[in-house]
């Protein structure tokens, strides 16, 4: 039997996230009536009476960047990495 994911997730705490850069507190993933989304969880503090709550944001996965390797051992003769 295949395990049900949907409308589950998991948040995992985000160990570089502080009030001056703004980071989300947690961050993870979830799927949504079938659709795989990205998690970003911060706390917040209520205005009026200090409460704290946390503010979540949902959003499509973003492809992730490729870097480009600067490895030697793709190089020819003359020099040109291509």
């Amino acid at each position: 039997m295949k395990y049900d994911n949907n409308n589950k997730g998991v948040l995992f705490r985000n160990e570089t996230a502080t009030p001056e850069n703004k980071q989300p507190y947690l961050t993870g993933n979830c799927e949504v009536n079938g659709k795989k989304m990205q998690m970003a969880c911060w706390m917040q503090e209520a205005k009026k009476d200090g409460s704290k709550f946390f503010s979540v944001k949902f959003q499509e996965p973003q492809a992730k960047e490729v870097v480009a390797s600067n490895d030697s051992s793709t190089s020819t003769t003359d020099g040109v990495p291509f």
